[in-house]
């Protein structure tokens, strides 16, 4: 009776308006897409064109398929937080498997699988039969299948075999592949928690498990075959994204597990279990893949993308919280009827409809605008979380405020897959130039490819973009300011003694370059032994602490290399009064604070490369290409050493 009487209220209102505001109510997710997508259409006239679209759904494949498997656990009430380094580690086997140790192709597509399903099947028995949380379980998954993915490729990103990189492509030059495969995964997770046993099962144990135990389900077995499924779709993912970059990274998808649970979270499913469906994962999915790609169209802040998109990300949860108190009605999933289906599907075409026409109008807004005031230049940096390519933005940004250029600024947090995606939201934007510091020189390869494509003169900085085009590549040395810091530290110690390298951060040709640099200039001084290298990933308090584990072992050291001055003045810190006096440590990059430290004669040396000239040359020659000017395809900017002789009057 409560229930007819409920059903009545809308239908006395006889409100078409109210009939689509319960609907946009009742799925919470789909209406924040919608949102979403309103707003970036009207913000930017870039946002709604068809390629734009396509980076959308490419950019929220790996996070979508990630997710998809990660629904299976939060449904049965679990977490996976190892889905991230289970992609890295299937891709690294597969790309491995079928170059270093020759395996046919197709076998190695099988062991990457296997891999991903092994490892689920491990976090399963750990939590099933070790009693392990699921947390600290995955958790530890996170850390084990990272390091091996570092063990097996020795830090360094391998060539992904190209029968397998087409996946990354696109079929008939505009449908792309993991667009395909992330439907298809799609598909595939809403056909197994709707039309299967286990999947039954999953929404019983994520109710209650012990109810679940009680009424016959192996509750255990369950547990392993979730955990494997988690595992065999971050196998995809993982191959998914290598095939994109070309290349398996060994440091790919760090973060991604924390996406792909948001993603799931967004998307409707609860934490607590019970709850949960693929179509409301794909929605997730995709909001994080806009909210990404607006916030690059619109020049938002690297740093303030950050903030908006976890501020979103709350409010879509807490918007789905007062929903759900409000008294919304959601069918139980995998488990609604016919009609409860039917009035999904008319959400989905109600939603469709209003976003098509909402979108139309504000695209309206954009016709006839000449936007082209003054010239457009994308950066993307490598990483603002250090003091060197902070100094090449503000050179950058310098130098454009001068030559009166709009300079749009992105920071790729050392990820290869997000600097891809980067990429892509500039050459689908109305950009004359993009100018490119690569995490990795091959991942990078792929997506200035497309920049070619489109007729978008691309700078390279700092490094280099392999198996692409770049109108030139303004950079230093690596290798050459390598061997210049083994000949400086080398002369300081009199041709002999003990020293220590502290390595970049595994995987980035910066660290490859400068370490190789280094090794070769040592090769002229055979009285200087190395006793220890270990990676502290370019950062100062990692410096620090790597610094102060390898005193205990090497006490009598007498001297340190770091491969940029972060390291170096960690080691500082932990060297204390020895700094400058008994041991002589040589940094890289002649930052502010490394040349502070020089002018105080605690660091003896900086590598510097004039990282603000970098900026500011590589701005300088993309307006030149923008304008079919010629420009020289390689153009060098002096390392040199600075020592407290020469610091005076040195501008980095």
């Amino acid at each position: 009776m409560a229930t007819d009487t409920l059903k009545s209220k809308p239908g006395a209102q006889g409100s078409a308006t109210g009939g689509l505001r319960r609907l946009l109510l009742d799925n919470g997710a789909l209406t924040a897409l919608i949102v979403l997508v309103v707003a970036m259409s009207a913000l930017s006239g870039d946002f709604l064109t068809a390629d734009n679209l396509l980076n959308v759904g490419v950019q929220a494949a790996v996070t979508a398929i990630l997710a998809f498997g990660v629904t299976f656990v939060i449904v049965s009430a679990g977490i996976d937080l190892s889905v991230g380094s289970v992609a890295a580690l299937s891709a690294t086997v597969l790309a491995w498997s079928a170059t270093e140790a020759g395996i046919p192709v197709a076998l190695a597509v099988l062991l990457a699988v296997a891999t991903g399903i092994v490892c689920g099947l491990v976090n399963g028995f750990l939590v099933s039969y070790g009693k392990l949380p699921p947390f600290i379980a995955t958790l530890a998954m996170l850390s084990v299948a990272r390091g091996l993915s570092l063990v097996i490729s020795q830090g360094s990103p391998i060539a992904f075999p190209d029968s397998v990189s087409h996946l990354g492509d696109t079929l008939g030059g505009w449908l792309p592949v993991p667009v395909l495969v992330m439907v298809v995964m799609g598909l595939l997770t809403a056909f197994v928690l709707g039309r299967t046993y286990i999947g039954r099962s999953m929404y019983a144990i994520g109710g209650n498990e012990e109810a679940a135990r009680l009424s016959g389900l192996r509750v255990k077995k369950q547990k392993l075959a979730i955990y494997a499924f988690s595992g065999l779709f971050a196998a995809a993912a993982g191959i998914v994204l290598a095939s994109r970059l070309a290349s398996a990274q060994p440091q790919a998808a760090q973060g991604y597990e924390l996406d792909a649970i948001a993603a799931v979270v967004i998307g409707g499913a609860s934490l607590a279990g019970g709850t949960g469906k693929a179509s409301g994962t794909l929605i997730g999915a995709l909001i994080l893949a806009v909210l990404r790609n607006g916030l690059n169209l619109l020049s938002v802040s690297a740093f303030w993308q950050q903030v908006v998109i976890g501020v979103v990300i709350a409010l879509a949860v807490l918007f789905d919280t007062v929903r759900r108190k409000a008294g919304a009605t959601t069918p139980a999933a995998g488990t609604s009827g016919g009609g409860n289906k039917g009035k999904q599907a008319l959400t989905y075409v109600i939603a469709a409809v209003v976003a098509v026409a909402v979108v139309g109008a504000t695209s309206l807004l954009h016709n006839g605008s000449s936007g082209a005031d003054k010239p457009k230049i994308g950066l993307s940096l490598s990483t603002l979380n250090n003091p060197f390519f902070v100094q090449i933005r503000e050179g950058a940004e310098e130098e454009a405020k001068k030559l009166g250029v709009d300079l749009t600024v992105t920071d790729a947090q050392n990820d290869a897959s997000q600097q891809a995606n980067q990429l892509q939201n500039f050459t689908s934007g109305s950009l004359s130039a993009v100018v490119v510091n690569p995490v990795d020189s091959d991942a990078a390869g792929p997506s200035v490819r497309g920049a070619n494509q489109a007729g978008i003169p691309v700078i390279a900085v700092d490094r280099g973009v392999n198996k692409a085009d770049t109108s030139a590549l303004v950079a230093s040395d690596n290798v050459e300011g390598g061997a210049l810091g083994a000949k400086a530290l080398a002369e300081k110690l009199g041709g002999k003694g003990t020293i220590v390298i502290l390595q970049g951060q595994a995987g980035t040709s910066a660290s490859r370059e400068r370490g190789a640099g280094f090794a070769e200039g040592l090769k002229a001084y055979p009285g200087i032994k190395v006793v220890a290298k270990q990676p502290a990933d370019f950062d100062r308090t990692k410096g620090l602490d790597v610094m102060t584990n390898l005193l205990q072992a090497h006490p009598d050291i007498d001297g340190v290399f770091a491969e940029n001055d972060e390291m170096a003045l960690g080691a500082i810190k932990a060297l204390g009064s020895k700094a400058g006096t008994s041991v002589q440590v040589v940094g890289f990059d002649g930052t502010p604070d490394g040349l502070k430290a020089v002018r105080a004669g605690t660091l003896y040396a900086s590598v510097a490369q004039q990282p603000s000239e970098l900026g500011r040359i590589a701005v300088r020659n993309a307006l030149r290409a923008a304008e079919d000017e010629k420009v020289e395809k390689m153009v060098k900017v002096p390392v040199k050493v600075v020592t407290k002789e020469n610091v005076a009057g040195f501008e980095g």
